[in-house]
């Protein structure tokens, strides 16, 4: 899609959901449109409303950053969003198409994650799960590495039981999404990914049909864990330093309350973390959650010493 067709369409669906009275106007009973007119906008932005009426149209490509900035101003866009729009009107320039290379976590992040006794992974680019410790696998088999995240949100029956607020989360994950890729909704993966939602999720297809924008990186997820009941954690997102795309993800509960406690028997139902314990798995794997029983009824794994005893035998 054309940057000036992508600037216009978010132009006017952003005109479309300011509510006159937010901005000083009278709603007026002979309304014909929702939100504002164009030279609504134009007035407040302080342009004309032919100059407006090209942006949408796609017909004008290069606005200024004062022009931007008096748009974003005029349609109450928070900062993700005035940054989308700029991007928008900036994208980045096409370099020469190279094979994509797979996205990878170094070692020693996978080795950091490990040690920790608290859910942890890292997501890539387009929210599939490049490495997890084995407390975020037991927390949710969807975030095993492999396993793409947002697609199993909208299209996975278990997520809907999992996030207590599923309604709300699903709206976040949407409009995050847009904030990290910016102008570069291009990109063939980032189009499969958008096309297969949009698809076969009519709640996805509307979420991405607002055009939503909010790079939120804490928060409380509500979550439904079927062995240890209701959840409330919190969760930071840290993006990962010379590695582009890569968000190292965290959960943990307020300590001593009732989810620490839940946690803390988390731990205790989920295998110690191992090197190698989850390697990738495909992305369209289905994961599912094990029932484990307690520590004194599962299987010992055997040892070197083991071995050594039987070859004595």
């Amino acid at each position: 899609m054309a940057t000036g067709t992508r600037l216009g369409d978010y132009l006017r669906i952003r005109r479309e959901r300011v509510h006159p009275g937010e901005v000083g106007l009278p709603a007026g009973t002979r309304r014909r449109v929702p939100g504002l007119r164009r030279e609504e906008v134009a007035l407040l932005a302080g342009i004309s409303a032919e100059y407006y009426l090209r942006l949408e149209q796609g017909r004008d490509r290069h606005p200024s950053d004062q022009i931007l900035d008096s748009i974003a101003g005029a349609l109450l866009l928070t900062p993700d969003e005035q940054a989308y729009l700029h991007e928008l009107a900036r994208p980045p320039a096409v370099a020469r198409r190279r094979p994509a290379r797979p996205e990878r976590v170094s070692a020693s992040v996978q080795t950091l994650i490990d040690s920790w006794p608290t859910p942890a992974l890292v997501h890539g680019r387009y929210m599939t799960t490049l490495a997890a410790n084995s407390m975020a696998v037991a927390l949710s088999p969807f975030f095993a590495p492999g396993v793409n995240t947002l697609r199993a949100a909208f299209l996975e029956p278990q997520m809907r039981e999992f996030y207590r607020d599923w309604n709300d989360m699903t709206a976040k994950a949407v409009a995050y999404l847009r904030s990290v890729i910016g102008g570069s909704v291009d990109d063939p993966r980032l189009a499969e990914l958008v096309g297969e939602l949009s698809l076969r999720s009519e709640r996805f297809a509307a979420l991405w049909a607002r055009q939503d924008v909010r790079q939120k990186t804490s928060g409380i997820s509500r979550l439904r864990h079927p062995q240890v009941g209701p959840l409330d954690l919190h969760y930071e997102k840290l993006a990962l330093p010379g590695a582009p795309g890569q968000m190292l993800i965290t959960y943990h509960a307020a300590p001593g309350s009732e989810s620490w406690e839940r946690l803390q028997l988390l731990a205790h139902l989920a295998d110690p973390p191992r090197p190698g314990r989850y390697p990738p798995a495909a992305s369209n794997a289905r994961p599912t959650w094990v029932t484990t029983g307690p520590l004194e009824n599962r299987p010992r794994v055997p040892s070197p010493d083991d071995a050594g005893s039987a070859n004595q035998a």
